[in-house]
């Protein structure tokens, strides 16, 4: 059975590298460019992870993230730029699973968890 990787991301040169290494990598891989869509995406298709990105259009990521947290455990890898502490601290709270990889090799060991 291949996994199903949602990928939540508005930069689509991200989402469309990420989803030709989790692809290559033998995961069925959606996008989706904004929060709300991707919340729609995530309550229809079920995936086995999310990979999301904080800073999105629409609903924003943490928003996202606390909404999944209420309705799902699907784990959740989140991507940001941001490090400030109260940021990581923000991101705990929502029962996320892991803060960003800073590259592909890092990422792929995450998914076997």
């Amino acid at each position: 059975m291949t996994h199903l990787i949602l990928i939540v991301e508005d930069d689509t040169t991200i989402a469309n590298w990420l989803k030709v290494f989790l692809e290559e990598e033998g995961f069925a891989v959606e996008t989706a460019h904004d929060g709300s869509t991707g919340l729609n995406l995530a309550r229809s298709l079920a995936p086995d992870l999310i990979v999301l990105d904080l800073m999105l259009p629409r609903l924003d990521g943490m928003e996202l993230c606390r909404t999944l947290r209420r309705e799902s455990d699907v784990p959740i890898i989140m991507l940001t730029a941001r490090a400030a502490l109260a940021d990581r601290t923000a991101l705990r709270a929502t029962g996320r699973r892991r803060l960003r990889p800073s590259c592909l090799p890092t990422l792929s060991p995450c998914l076997s968890d």
